[in-house]
């Protein structure tokens, strides 16, 4: 070990300190008798963006708001079933402490209904009862987005009424808590990606009978155009186009394969999109397009058929611009082996069941703001893959598009790698991503079970940024960015990534601690690990936690002989500083972690991790990021200390104590 500089233990001394004063701003007094919170007010969970959207203005969906004792915000939760099923979720007790209070939606006296939706509508005003002392009516015909609803009632006989409409069954409090509700689990996510996998590998193969039409057309042969040939040919044909360029704008209303035999480029005359199809199972293989239009935002009417939905404006706007190839109203598309030169958007598929989209590269505008997306997907749920996309906007935008495969992708210079909007089940896998602007990959809109796996991110400002319900992020590279990972996602699973040479490695954002972060590895980052608003979150789960450089243990074995706090003023340097470890293992400084881990205000924006591993747990992604030698071992158990480095320490942490 390197001499403790007398500036280095000053320095984090003050730090600690510091600590220390600000959390005591954070204790919170939890009042039993507090009355109902603003439901707006809560940190909520339990229903996506696009559900909240899409519901009707008087709909009035049964929720539960909860003061903890160790949590010290309240809990909104839409579903009492959200409430039950949380609690019995691992490790619950331990991040919020026990529920203080629980209110419930009450709705006696509002003459409740269900619309033709399910979805209960209350014909007063709602107002909050105790939970225990409510009646509930479960198994009935009411519903929410999320399946089956259970509607409180302050009065039994309004709840007996309403079950007797409804088909339901009336039970107490204590009947519900001895009912099953299975907590969300992110390891679900985990054991579909595989599944996902051969899914769209199916989806894939079933294109590929679109390569095998019989040519019915050849342009300059049978027909003097492009779109001659195209209104000539009998459907599921082929069209085929030889080498040459085609100044044509082509639009498409039977199922053909157009097929460019050679170097086929098709330009447009610099108006609206240059090829655009409304035909189920049309195939777009071998060209180049160029000479699109340049307007980002369209205008109604649309290709093909309008849809009268919460998000119209957003399909204008976005999925109505100006593009190389558009798809609209069209399933079952294939785009292979294409090239975009894009003033616009490269690719448009809007509202389209399984389209594929492989082999292609866009080229985006020269000024990234002109453009919109390379490849935009709305409302069209399928597979990109082998694809490439260089220095647009968004490489890849979703909207709504619920099952989408994103595969072996290579995404440079471009503001956004994959931008996800309302867009849930999705699988990101094996792309590699380089210098994204903002990030390589976004989710927004809080969906549900997302996968991101086995990607390589580098040179990103946010390497990767999860949100929603229940995602799953695993055996990623994030090298080189100013955050690798940024964590705003709840009930998910962060494993097996690597994160190197990052400002921040990771930063959990997310108010709730709920997520399972494990077996990651952290190595040279500036500091490996920051916390936003919100309480102790533990990156530890059934006694596995994560590799962080610096991490040093006195006792041989697999994990560290103490915990590491990644937010903490001395940990967070003891991969940068000499001497840190010798200060972090002062006996003042490990009795102020057992005082802050008692008092929850105390543990404001924190990180611990209970069992660090002392070897990384991904050797083979770290070789691939170049930072395999810095992964060194936590065991100290052969080092000598400084005897005068030890007393300078032990003195400052005496000082800190004393503070």
């Amino acid at each position: 070990m390197s001499e403790l500089r007398r500036g280095d233990v000053l320095v984090l001394a003050l730090a600690i300190v510091l600590v220390v004063l600000v959390g005591w701003l954070f204790v919170v007094d939890v009042d039993t008798s507090a009355e109902p919170a603003p439901f707006g007010d809560t940190v909520s969970m339990g229903l996506t963006l696009e559900a909240d959207r899409g519901l009707d203005d008087d709909v009035d969906l049964p929720r539960a708001q909860v003061f903890y004792s160790q949590f010290p915000y309240v809990v909104g939760y839409y579903g009492v079933d959200t409430f039950l099923a949380t609690e019995d979720s691992p490790g619950h007790d331990e991040q919020f402490g026990y529920p203080l209070s629980v209110l419930v939606t009450d709705y006696a006296g509002t003459d409740v209904t269900i619309g033709e939706d399910g979805y209960p509508r209350a014909g007063g005003e709602s107002g909050w009862i105790d939970a225990e002392t409510a009646w509930y009516v479960t198994d009935s015909e009411a519903e929410t987005p999320q399946g089956d609803a259970i509607l409180a009632f302050s009065d039994r006989d309004d709840a007996e009424s309403f079950a007797d409409a409804h088909d339901g069954t009336v039970r107490s409090w204590t009947d519900l808590l001895v009912q099953p509700f299975e907590p969300g689990d992110p390891t679900v996510v985990r054991d579909s990606v595989d599944d996902h996998h051969a899914g769209a590998d199916a989806i894939v193969e079933n294109r590929s009978a679109l390569r095998e039409r019989p040519v019915s057309t050849v342009v300059g042969e049978d027909a003097d155009t492009i779109q001659e040939a195209i209104d000539d040919a009998p459907a599921n044909t082929t069209v085929e186009i030889p080498a040459g360029e085609y100044d044509e704008t082509l639009e498409i209303d039977e199922p053909i394969t157009l097929l460019g035999d050679g170097d086929v480029t098709i330009r447009g005359d610099g108006n609206g999109t240059v090829i655009t199809t409304t035909a189920d199972r049309t195939a777009l293989i071998g060209l180049e397009v160029t000479g699109s239009g340049s307007e980002r935002q369209g205008e109604e009417p649309l290709p093909g058929e309008q849809a009268n939905d919460w998000d119209d404006v957003f399909e204008v706007n976005y999925a109505g611009g100006d593009a190389g190839i558009g798809a609209h109203t069209a399933d079952e598309v294939l785009i292979e082996d294409v090239t975009v030169h894009s003033s616009a958007s490269g690719v448009i598929v809007r509202r389209g069941d399984a389209p594929v989209i492989r082999d292609v590269t866009v080229f985006s505008p020269e000024n990234p703001n002109e453009g919109q997306a390379g490849l935009l997907l709305f409302h069209a749920p399928g597979v990109v893959e082998n694809s490439t996309v260089e220095d647009g906007r968004d490489a890849i935008y979703s909207h709504r598009s619920h099952g989408l495969t994103v595969r072996d992708n290579h995404f440079d210079g471009n503001r956004l790698g994959v931008h996800l909007m309302h867009t849930s089940d999705t699988l990101i896998a094996d792309n590699e991503f380089r210098n994204q602007e903002t990030a390589g990959t976004f989710v927004m809109t809080g969906p549900e079970n997302i996968a991101i796996v086995d990607n390589d991110v580098r040179d990103a400002s946010i390497g990767i940024i999860p949100a929603g319900d229940e995602a799953y992020v695993a055996n990623n590279v994030i090298v080189g960015g100013d955050v690798g990972l940024q964590i705003d996602s709840q009930n998910s699973l962060i494993e097996h990534n690597v994160l190197v040479g990052n400002g921040v490695g990771a930063s959990e954002r997310e108010m709730l601690p709920t997520n399972q972060v494990v077996r990651n590895d952290f190595v040279d980052n500036d500091v490996h690990a920051t916390a936003g608003s919100g309480p102790l979150r533990i990156w530890t789960h059934d006694g596995v936690g994560n590799y962080w450089q610096g991490a040093g243990s006195l006792t041989p074995g697999s994990t560290v002989d103490r915990s590491y706090t990644a937010t903490a003023a001395v940990d967070q340097r003891l991969h940068r500083t000499d001497g840190a470890l010798t200060l972090s293992r002062a006996p003042a400084l490990d009795a102020m972690d057992g005082f802050q881990g008692s008092v929850p205000g105390m543990r404001e924006r924190s990180i611990a991790d209970l069992s660090p591993t002392c070897e990384p747990n991904n050797p083979d992604l770290l070789e691939r990021a170049d930072a395999l030698e810095a992964a060194w071992s936590c065991d100290l158990t052969g080092s000598s200390v400084d005897p005068e480095s030890e007393r300078e320490a032990t003195a400052a942490a005496h000082q800190i104590r004393d503070s």
